[in-house]
């Protein structure tokens, strides 16, 4: 089993989780995260710290496009490790439907 992030996180980013990943396996675009499913350990300390409730385990049914998903993304964008600031709008956000097509920016984010 891993965990991945699923379009919950898009237009949110909240970072709450990547303090608490002992192996720093949560990667940085512009406007969400993901993990690198073959770094994640399984540990689920992640999961709970979503506010958007985006961290699912893969075993979940329909998990198979955000698995192949993370690791794309994660093999092109920086490793981040501290936390930092929502998303402006991530409030307003939480919960959208459709938020791949709406609002997924395929670019990197800074890192850190």
């Amino acid at each position: 089993m891993t965990y991945v992030v699923t379009d919950n996180c898009i237009a949110c980013k909240y970072t709450d989780c990547v303090e608490v990943c002992p192996v720093d396996c949560f990667y940085e675009g512009t406007n969400m995260l993901v993990i690198h499913p073959d770094e994640c350990i399984d540990c689920g300390v992640c999961e709970p710290e979503c506010p958007a409730d985006a961290i699912r385990p893969d075993t979940e049914p329909g998990m198979e496009q955000w698995v192949t998903f993370n690791r794309e993304y994660s093999e092109k964008w920086p490793v981040i490790i501290t936390q930092k600031d929502p998303l402006p709008d991530a409030e307003a956000r939480d919960g959208e439907t459709d938020k791949l097509e709406k609002y997924f920016k395929p670019e990197p984010g800074t890192g850190g």
